[in-house]
C-alpha cells in the first residue's frame, strides 16, 4: 500500500521527463476559484493506490452521488498500483503536457519541479477556499509539503508506523522491547541464539529497508539531516550519517532480518510475523485489519503488541515523533482546473473524511471519528490513540526526498551493506560520491 519506491530505470526517465516538461499549464496555479458555468463531463484521476482499497471505493461512490445531480459527469479512475510503473506513466504524461485533471504524487523533488512549472494547483489555497483547510491534521498536511513549505497535494490517508512485536518470542530470548535504537542489534543476536528470526522485512520493495536507514539520523540530527543530505549539504561521512551507516551494518552483522530478505516481498514479511516465526515487524496502521482484529492468527493474537520508534541517547527528536505519513497525495492539474473540477472537489472533500473513517481508518482530518470494527482487538484502539499525542516533527521517508538516481543507488547499496558484501567505509564513499554527482543537477 505504501510502496514508495523508485528504480534506477525510472530515474533515467525522470531526467528525460523533466527536460521535456518545459512550460506550465494555461491556467494559474493560484486561481483556485474559477468562475463560469459548471459543464459536466468525464474527468480522470491517475492513481497509484490499491484498486480495491478504501480510497478508490469511497471516491467511486462519491462520484456516483455527484453525477446524480450532474448528469454527464463521470470520474475515470486510471489505476496503476505498481509504483515504479506508475511513476513512469506520470512522468511520460507530464512530459507530453497530457496530465489528467487529478493525479497522485508524493512530495518528491520531481513533483516540486512540476509545481514550479505551474502544472499543479496550490492545494493550500484550494483547501482554504473550500473552507476545509482547518479540518486537516497538521501532520497530514506537513507530510505533503515541499521543502519550502508550499502545499500542492491533498492527503486522503493518515497513518502511523510502529514496530509490532511478539511478546512471547522476546520472552523466550530473554529480551524486552527496546528503549533505544542502539539496543536492537544485541536484541537480534539474542533472538537468533534462541532460534528466532528477529525482524520480518519486505526487502523486495526496498523502501522498508530504507526506513531503517532514516531512523538514526532522525534521532541524532532531526528532520533537517535528510533535507541537507539530498542537496549535498550534509554527507554520510558526517556524524549523523556515520551513525546510521554503522547501525545498518550492525543490524546486518547481527542477522536482524530473515535469511534471503532481499528477495522476499510484502506478503512474505507479513506472513513471517503473523505466523509467529519472526519477533518484530515494522509496518503502519494501514495493516490494522490484519494485526489488530480477529483476522490475526489465533496462535499469536494474544502475544502481539507494538512500540513506537525508539529514541537514542542525546536524541533531538521526541518519543512521540516518528514516521506518520499521509500516503501518496492527490495533485490537481492547473491546466484543466475549471468550475466543474472545483465543484466536484468541494463536494468530494466534504463527504470523504466521514466515509473513510467509517472503514476503521484514521481520517486525514480531525472532524471524522474512526469507527472501530466489531472484530477489533484492544490493540486497534491503542494504535489509533497514538494519533492524539504526536509531536510536531516527523521522520520523512527518504525515498520521497532524494533525487531518483541517488535513491536508486542507496537502495542497492543498503542491501549490500546489510548483507556484509561491502564495508561501511565503501558504502559511505559510494553514497557521498553519488550525491555529489547528482544533487547539484537535480536541486538547482
Amino acid at each position: 500500500m505504501m510502496k514508495m519506491i523508485r528504480t534506477a530505470a525510472v530515474a533515467a526517465a525522470t531526467v528525460l521527463a523533466l527536460a521535456a516538461c518545459g512550460g506550465g499549464g494555461s491556467a494559474s496555479s493560484s486561481n483556485v476559484n474559477p468562475t463560469g458555468e459548471i459543464k459536466p463531463r468525464e474527468i480522470s484521476w491517475l492513481l497509484s493506490r490499491p484498486a480495491d482499497g478504501a480510497v478508490i471505493n469511497i471516491m467511486k461512490q462519491i462520484a456516483a452521488d455527484y453525477a446524480k445531480d450532474h448528469p454527464g459527469f463521470e470520474l475515470n479512475l486510471i489505476t496503476t498500483p505498481d509504483r515504479p510503473s506508475y511513476i513512469q506513466k506520470l512522468e511520460t504524461l507530464a512530459a507530453a503536457n497530457k496530465l489528467p485533471e487529478l493525479f497522485d504524487t508524493d512530495a518528491t523533488p520531481y513533483a516540486q519541479q512540476l509545481a514550479k512549472q505551474g502544472k499543479m494547483v496550490d492545494a493550500e489555497k484550494l483547501l482554504k477556499d473550500l473552507g476545509v483547510y482547518d479540518n486537516y491534521r497538521s501532520n497530514a498536511l506537513d507530510y505533503q509539503r515541499f521543502d519550502d513549505g508550499s502545499l500542492y497535494m491533498i492527503p486522503f490517508q493518515f497513518e502511523l508506523e510502529f514496530v509490532w512485536y511478539n511478546k512471547k518470542l522476546l520472552q523466550q530470548a530473554g529480551v524486552a522491547a527496546p528503549t533505544s535504537l542502539d539496543d536492537i542489534p544485541a536484541m537480534c543476536t539474542s533472538l537468533r541464539n534462541a532460534g528466532i528470526t528477529p525482524i520480518a522485512l519486505n526487502g523486495q520493495d526496498q523502501w522498508p529497508l530504507e526506513r531503517y536507514m532514516a531512523y538514526q539520523p532522525f534521532r541524532a540530527a532531526g528532520p533537517d539531516f535528510i533535507q541537507k543530505l539530498k542537496r549535498g549539504e550534509a554527507k554520510f561521512s558526517d556524524p549523523a550519517g556515520q551513525k546510521a551507516v554503522e547501525w545498518m551494518a550492525a543490524l546486518g552483522k547481527a542477522k536482524c532480518f530473515q535469511d534471503g530478505f532481499s528477495s522476499q516481498g510484502y506478503s512474505d514479511a507479513q506472513n513471517l510475523f503473523t505466523s509467529g516465526k519472526a519477533a518484530m515487524y515494522n509496518i503502519g496502521t494501514w495493516e490494522l485489519p490484519s494485526l489488530a482484529t480477529d483476522k490475526l492468527n489465533p496462535t499469536v493474537r494474544d502475544d502481539v503488541d507494538f512500540f513506537t520508534l525508539p529514541t537514542t541517547q542525546g536524541s533531538v527528536t521526541a518519543a512521540n515523533e516518528y514516521v506518520s505519513p499521509s500516503g501518496i497525495g492527490m495533485a490537481v492539474n492547473a491546466k484543466t482546473y475549471d468550475p466543474l473540477v472545483s465543484d466536484f472537489l468541494k463536494f468530494a472533500l466534504k463527504k470523504y473524511p466521514a466515509a473513510y473513517a467509517a472503514t476503521g481508518a484514521l481520517s486525514p482530518t480531525v472532524d471524522a471519528q474512526t469507527e472501530i470494527p466489531a472484530n477489533a482487538s484492544p490493540l486497534f484502539t491503542k494504535a489509533l490513540d497514538q494519533a492524539k499525542d504526536l509531536g510536531g516533527q516527523q521522520a520523512m521517508p527518504w525515498d520521497t526526498q532524494l533525487d531518483p538516481t541517488t535513491n536508486g543507488r542507496l537502495q542497492q547499496e543498503l542491501v549490500l551493506l546489510v548483507q556484509g558484501d561491502i564495508t561501511p567505509e565503501e558504502f559511505t564513499t559510494t553514497m557521498d560520491k553519488t550525491i555529489a554527482q547528482n544533487a547539484p543537477k537535480f536541486f538547482k
